[in-house]
């Protein structure tokens, strides 16, 4: 199976410096423009499903890449990005503020802080690789493209290639990029990251 790992396109301005995890936001103008740009860049891509997130921004992507292929967007909820719990639509300087031990161990250790009220990464890790799991039984071999957030597409990169859970932010994950995984015998190969629309 080939997965197409699609990040959704540009954000809100006014989204921009907070937690938004879960919260609903939608596209900039500079990320509708994206949009355009990702339907045109896989309209060629011989994809049989078009799996995304539930959230807004990354349906709204996703609407426009269903688009020339004529398929039915398939939403499923294992492709949300991190819920940041109490810290929902907080900016990042408050959150210094009010929860520096919280803030601190979060900019050292990304991946092992657990959110009040919310996920962790290994929360978030199991459900993108159940999503890719339930995804490769279903397609038998075919190409698929998941349209979704930096945190799911790192976490797919980052097992595909064997690297710890410490170091996926080595992993450049912009908006509106695409990057490529295949499996051959079962092993995953990574073709591509983070090739812009």
């Amino acid at each position: 199976m080939r997965l197409l790992l699609v990040r959704h396109a540009e954000t809100e301005e006014a989204a921009r410096g907070r937690c938004y995890g879960s919260l609903d936001v939608g596209l900039s103008p500079r990320g509708m423009s994206q949009r355009a740009a990702l339907a045109e860049l896989l309209a060629g891509e011989p994809i049989a499903a078009v799996v995304t997130s539930p959230r807004v921004r990354a349906v709204e992507t996703a609407r426009a890449i269903v688009g020339p292929h004529r398929l039915d967007l398939r939403v499923d909820s294992d492709l949300r990005e991190l819920d940041f719990g109490d810290l929902e639509g907080r900016t990042y300087d408050e959150i210094a503020a009010t929860l520096p031990e919280l803030y601190a161990e979060w900019m050292t250790h990304p991946t092992r802080v657990r959110f009040p009220g919310g996920e962790g990464y290994a929360d978030l890790k199991e459900r993108a690789l159940r999503a890719v799991a339930a995804t490769r039984e279903h397609l038998d071999g075919r190409t698929a493209a998941f349209v979704t957030h930096g945190g799911i597409v790192r976490a797919v990169l980052a097992d595909a290639l064997g690297i710890p859970d410490e170091r996926i932010f080595g992993i450049a994950v912009d908006p509106a990029s695409v990057s490529l995984v295949e499996w051959r015998e079962g092993v995953p190969v990574v073709l591509g990251v983070n090739r812009a629309a």
